[in-house]
C-alpha cells in the first residue's frame, strides 16, 4: 500500500522519512517514552535511521504496520509518533507516545481517533486494539479519551526490556466511532 498522509484540525499526520531522523532519535531520549514503549533501550541513531528508512517503509510496502508522525499544521514541529499493526483480518492494533513538549493537549487523542477512523474506513477493520503495561495512565487517558473501551489486564500481556509485563487491553469497535462495521456483531448477553 503506498503511504497515506491524514490531516486533522490541528496536526499533519505523514509517515516519518529520512528527513526526520534526527528529530525522532531526539525525541525518544525521553525517559517516559523508553519506560513505557517497548522500543529499544538505550535508543541509538541507528535505531532511528533503521525505524525512518526501513521499518516504516517496510510496513506500508506489505500492509503490516502503518506508521505516522504526528506533527503540527503549522511549522510541522513533531508532537508525536502513532502505528497501526495489523494482528488479523479486521484487526489492528495501535501505539502512540507524545513529545514532552506537546502532552496534555489532546493531540495524541486527535490522532488516535484519525487513524481509527481511516482503518475502518480503508482497511475494514472492525476492532482496533490498545494495550499498555498496567500503570501507564498516560495511554490509559488517551484511550479512554477516544472512546476505547477499557477490557481488562492480560496478565504477562506485553515484553519490555526482557521481561513479561501484565498490561491492560481495550478495544475501540466501529459503532464506538458512529461508523459501520464490515462484519456482523453479536455481543455477549448481559
Amino acid at each position: 500500500m503506498d503511504p497515506v498522509t491524514l490531516t486533522t484540525d490541528r496536526l499533519l499526520l505523514r509517515p516519518p522519512g529520512p528527513q526526520d531522523t534526527e528529530t525522532v532519535f531526539a525525541a525518544v531520549q525521553n525517559p517516559d517514552i523508553l519506560r513505557w514503549t517497548t522500543i529499544p533501550s538505550p535508543y541509538l541513531p541507528e535505531h532511528a535511521q533503521g525505524f525512518t528508512e526501513q521499518l516504516v517503509p517496510q510496513g506500508w510496502a506489505n500492509g503490516t504496520m502503518f506508521t505516522w508522525g504526528l506533527f503540527l499544521r503549522e511549522g510541522e514541529d513533531l508532537v508525536g509518533m502513532l502505528g497501526l499493526t495489523m494482528r488479523g483480518p479486521g484487526t489492528a492494533e495501535i501505539g502512540y507516545w507524545a513529545v514532552k513538549e506537546h502532552r496534555g493537549k489532546g493531540y495524541v487523542t486527535e490522532a488516535v481517533l484519525a487513524a481509527s477512523r481511516w482503518a475502518v474506513v480503508e482497511l475494514s477493520v472492525d476492532r482496533v486494539e490498545w494495550r499498555a503495561e498496567v500503570g501507564n495512565d498516560p495511554s490509559r487517558a488517551v484511550a479512554e479519551r477516544a472512546g476505547f473501551v477499557v477490557e481488562g489486564v492480560m496478565r504477562s500481556g506485553i515484553a519490555h526490556q526482557g521481561i513479561r509485563r501484565d498490561c491492560w487491553i481495550g478495544a475501540l469497535l466501529p459503532s464506538d466511532l458512529g461508523l459501520p462495521s464490515t462484519a456482523q456483531y453479536l455481543p455477549a448477553p448481559r
